[in-house]
């Protein structure tokens, strides 16, 4: 694979992270669990057993519950922000080990993705939600659908 095409899924997986923290490293698991990414014999290794598929894949489907909560803080908070900058560094990072390059590239690229999907998605869901325009809860599940999705596609590539 290019290495440009690399850093752009890597970009990605960020995105993904950016707009639902747990959601990137719960599908790395599943496309390790899958065969879509090696990472047996990597420092990320345990990011292949079942353990960490089960924990991230919970964690992840209680992140979706709760971003529909009134209570829930905004994404680019610090601390919800600073979750989301490890997330995408760990998950960019698993990409560039399975693909067998540099992990400075993957930390860096997951990091600076999560960020612009964090920010990106803040942004789009306000405006959308903003004067009654969209109800939040469909703006939401279609954020939802976007993450998975494009997740989904990322570690499918590898």
């Amino acid at each position: 694979m290019p290495l440009s095409l690399l850093v752009v899924l890597v970009l990605l997986i960020g995105v993904v992270v950016g707009l639902r923290s747990m959601t990137g490293p719960a599908l790395v698991c599943w496309g390790s669990y899958l065969g879509w990414l090696s990472l047996a014999h990597t420092p990320l290794g345990f990011l292949s057993s079942k353990i960490s598929l089960v924990i991230f894949s919970l964690l992840a489907v209680g992140e979706l519950v709760a971003d529909k909560l009134p209570k829930t803080p905004s994404r680019i908070s610090a601390v919800p922000l600073g979750a989301r900058l490890v997330s995408g560094a760990l998950c960019g990072a698993a990409l560039v080990l399975a693909a067998g390059i540099w992990i400075v590239v993957g930390l860096a690229a997951g990091a600076i993705g999560a960020l612009l999907g964090a920010f990106a998605g803040y942004h789009v869901r306000r405006a959308l939600t903003s004067g009654n325009r969209f109800p939040d809860l469909p703006v939401a599940l279609l954020e939802d659908l976007i993450a998975i999705g494009t997740g989904l596609f990322v570690v499918s590539r590898f």
